[in-house]
């Protein structure tokens, strides 16, 4: 395999770790800063040319996109894509997932989690918002923030309405999202590789900082994750489009809260706490994906009038819970179960005594009018009843 790992930082330990794993396997391995390519869109086919020289051919590439250079970086990396060659992460993924307020906007859509969180932008709205999360103390996040920067814990309701007000004078954007106490300066961070995750480490924060974040002075420690951390931290990767995510939940009175997805996960904490190669375990997945890639029949699949691939998720209050594959009637309607998703674990052309469970994902080929039929009708969203004074609706 011939690789490219986009980085501006060849001497970072996360580089040299990922060069090293490739070159140890016996693969091709080049680091190429991602502000050095120019995307040529002149020709009859995609293709970018690196220092001034048309690129060469690769299999695939690892991004290791910075913050500072996301617009153009992804446009790197969507270039590739245009020109088939292989990337764990997406330039939408890693879009949606540096985009903190997108995140969040993407995960709670898809009922992952997380700490009560509010956006605002008028300064009227900001005091309704704190108390929507829950009342102060506050965290308050700048969208741009990395490595713990641009995130301030504000104790008291004033406080937090002063910092915003600032910031918004600086046109700066932030979230508002409830200070969970319970975790005590403590988050953990999952290594999604694939479907599974790689390694896993609990960051704790230094004397009274809230921010666990090694940059900031934190110590790491191994941990064994409970499945569902585990599944939550593979659907949370899965979600927002990334094969190779670092995922820092915080631990919960009612479980795993997701704070961030980070499409460039940094190595070396986690390598350090856990003694895992998990360098290696991303260079594996590469490796495999190029020799055999998964194919997304959604889009590739050309198949007759009215049949098509669809997903199907089978809520908790559905009459298929409790019932085999058999049970189901599916068969019946002209509809195959290809595959059936449960939490992390994937069983292929599942049996009909399979029994069925609450939040299993049925990918199933077959009539598109009969699996339309089976996706229950959107929920009206009930209006909260709030006692507050009466005010002239909104043009």
């Amino acid at each position: 395999m011939k690789l490219a790992v986009l980085s501006r930082a060849p001497q970072s330990y996360s580089t040299q770790r990922l060069r090293a794993a490739a070159l140890q396997r016996g693969h091709r391995v080049k680091v190429l800063n991602t502000l050095r390519f120019a995307i040529d869109l002149t020709a009859d086919e995609p293709d970018l040319h690196y220092r001034g020289r048309q690129l060469s051919d690769y299999d695939a590439i690892l991004p290791r996109i910075g913050s500072s250079i996301t617009y153009f970086g992804t446009a790197v990396v969507r270039q590739f894509e245009q020109m088939d060659v292989y990337t764990p992460n997406t330039a939408n993924g890693i879009s949606s997932a540096r985009d903190k307020l997108r995140a969040n906007q993407i995960l709670s859509r898809h009922n992952i989690a997380m700490p009560p969180t509010a956006f605002v932008r008028n300064r009227a709205d900001v005091r309704p918002a704190i108390e929507r999360v829950g009342g102060a103390p506050v965290v308050i996040k700048l969208l741009e923030g990395t490595q713990g920067i641009g995130v301030i814990l504000a104790p008291q309701v004033k406080v937090a309405e002063a910092i915003i007000e600032t910031l918004h004078s600086t046109n700066q954007n932030v979230l508002i999202q409830k200070f969970i106490a319970e975790s005590r300066g403590r988050d953990i961070r999952a290594l999604v590789v694939g479907d599974r995750v790689v390694a896993a480490m609990r960051r704790v924060a230094a004397g009274d900082e809230f921010r666990s974040n090694v940059h900031r002075g934190g110590t790491v420690e191994p941990v064994e994750l409970d499945p569902v951390y585990e599944q939550t931290a593979v659907r949370s990767a899965q979600i927002m489009g990334l094969r190779v995510a670092g995922v820092d939940m915080l631990e919960g009175e009612d479980g795993p809260l997701v704070m961030e997805v980070n499409s460039s996960p940094g190595l070396q904490g986690i390598e350090t706490a856990t003694k895992l190669d998990a360098a290696g375990a991303i260079i594996d997945y590469i490796a495999n994906q190029v020799g055999f890639p998964e194919i997304d029949v959604r889009q590739r699949l050309t198949v007759s009038t009215g049949y098509g691939v669809a997903e199907l998720l089978v809520h908790s209050d559905a009459d298929l819970v409790g019932k085999t594959l058999g049970e189901s009637g599916l068969w019946e309607r002209d509809i195959t179960v290809l595959t059936l998703h449960r939490g992390v674990q994937v069983i292929p052309n599942p049996r009909k005594n399979v029994v069925l469970e609450a939040e299993d994902r049925l990918l199933c080929f077959g009539k598109l009018e009969e699996m339309r039929s089976m996706i229950p009708e959107r929920r009206r969203r009930r209006a909260r009843v709030r006692r507050l004074p009466k005010q002239p609706l909104a043009e």
